[in-house]
């Protein structure tokens, strides 16, 4: 499908997913543009690499592309929708239009590639393999759903003949994938507003696994013991009868101590960056990732101190007025209390990668869709009750029609149903939501803002109130 003598125009080349393909073309040498309305860091980095970048996305774009030389290929995400000038344009013309997933699988099935799909924890799983290639001179190329800290970038040409990549599931466009190595994480339902059940979301990850050449999949997870084959196992709970095994040691706010099993026999000890125990999952996903591709056991330990978790994995924005304020993607109930698990301990442990010691714990969630807060509003309910406060902000729709009874104001009192003792505040918006975590959290608090809305817009809410009195305007 791609071809060096034909360019590559992106609608909404800025992103996270666009973004990165756009920058491996353009490194490459494929004539590239592509068009969004913002202007962002990401698309700034895109310019000094040579891609062209329009911000208003009309038919005159197209034609602006189109009359510069040979037809353009047109790359469209699902968040492109059929009303877009652009794509109109590019439709009416008879120009090749394609999702942004054939392109994906275009470099992924032409050089050995490790895929790594899942529910929860594929963009840090995949940061990771591609941040301890990169650490033992792999050179490896990347396509990340996130900004990896080693690189800086969610995109990444190498020299190298690896290349990993993030392989989402939300639209199930990861079936035109064939990895040489494919990684699945673990399973349970989500994206409901594509898949009407768990048993459709297994059976495109089992057209994934089949697509794969081999197989490495989490053992600890039921769904995929139970549906999967896989060639290669790990788990972060039992060294038996897996073939890659890490055992905590010692968890603590800023990282774990873990023995380090193969085939059951112990090979050393892993002195991890990241707390948590989905992190150490990851991680143990990474260096069985890496050990398949032949990386040795030693080098990968002393690489170890480099991790880092991909932008919006509990990104610490800074401290305003002594509050640490931290953004996280967790939108799923799983995700959700994981995350707050893990800052749970960093309060009790006293120790954590933050600036200072966290002293309490203040949630801000943001629910993302009617669809997943509908499906799943109990199970957030559960998992906030773990905050010290809580704060709920406006439910982000993400496109979808309203569902009733659905809410953010739904999702607070069921909170207040299963904690009474727990003070739940729900704002009116996210300037609403600034003012009253001013007014209402202590410095030495950590804030701990989730979702995959707007929410992570709050650091620079909290920074346009600049050292104003803390109190609640209307």
């Amino acid at each position: 499908m791609l071809d060096r003598l034909q360019p590559v125009h992106f609608i909404g080349v800025g992103g996270i997913g666009m973004s990165a393909l756009a920058g491996i073309l353009a490194t490459r040498g494929y004539s590239v543009s592509g068009s969004d309305p913002r202007c962002t860091p990401v698309v700034e980095a895109l310019k000094l690499k040579g891609v062209r970048v329009f911000h208003e996305q009309t038919a005159a774009t197209i034609r602006a592309v189109q009359t510069a030389g040979a037809a353009p290929l047109v790359v469209i995400s699902s968040a492109v929708p059929d009303t877009n000038g652009e794509l109109i344009e590019a439709r009416r013309l008879g120009l090749a239009v394609v999702h942004r997933s054939d392109v994906l699988a275009d470099l992924i099935n032409a050089q050995p590639s490790i895929a790594v799909a899942g529910s929860h924890g594929k963009t840090t799983t995949s940061t990771l393999i591609a941040t301890l290639l990169e650490a033992t001179d792999q050179d490896p190329t990347a396509v990340i759903g996130g900004i990896v800290p080693a690189f800086a970038s969610n995109g990444r040409h190498g020299e190298g003949p690896l290349l990993v990549a993030e392989a989402d599931e939300s639209d199930g466009s990861l079936v035109k994938f064939k990895a040489k190595l494919g990684i699945l994480t673990n399973i349970e339902l989500d994206h409901t507003d594509h898949y009407p059940n768990l048993d459709a979301l297994i059976h495109t990850l089992q057209r994934f696994a089949d697509g794969s050449g081999r197989l490495l999949a989490n053992r600890d997870c039921p769904v995929l013991r139970q549906h999967f084959k896989a060639d290669s196992w790990w788990s972060t709970e039992a060294a038996d009868g897996v073939n890659f095994a890490a055992i905590a040691q010692e968890e603590r706010g800023d990282g774990t101590l873990a023995d380090y099993y193969e085939d059951g026999l112990l090979l050393g000890s892993l002195s991890l960056p990241l707390p948590g125990r989905h992190n150490l999952s990851n991680a143990l996903a990474a260096i069985a990732a890496c050990r398949l591709e032949g990386v040795p056991f030693a080098a990968l330990q002393q690489a170890l101190s480099q991790l880092r978790p991909p932008g919006r994995r509990f990104d610490c924005r800074g401290i305003w007025q002594g509050r640490i304020v931290v953004d996280d993607y967790a939108h799923h109930p799983s995700e959700v209390a994981a995350t707050l698990s893990m800052a749970r301990l960093m309060v009790s442990s006293g120790r954590s990668p933050l600036p200072k010691p966290p002293q309490r714990l203040v949630a801000v969630f943001q629910p993302h869709r009617y669809s997943r807060t509908a499906q799943f509003l109990q199970g957030f309910a559960a998992a906030l009750t773990q905050a010290d406060l809580l704060f709920v902000a406006p439910l982000y729709s993400a496109g979808e029609a309203p569902i009733a009874g659905i809410s953010s104001a739904a999702l607070a009192q069921a909170v207040r149903a299963l904690a009474p003792d727990l003070e739940v505040l729900e704002a009116q918006n996210l300037d609403h939501l600034a003012r009253q975590i001013a007014a209402s959290s202590s410095p030495g608090d950590l804030v701990l803002a989730m979702g995959a809305g707007d929410v992570n817009g709050l650091w620079e809410r909290l920074e346009a109130l600049g050292d104003r009195p803390m109190a609640l305007a209307a």
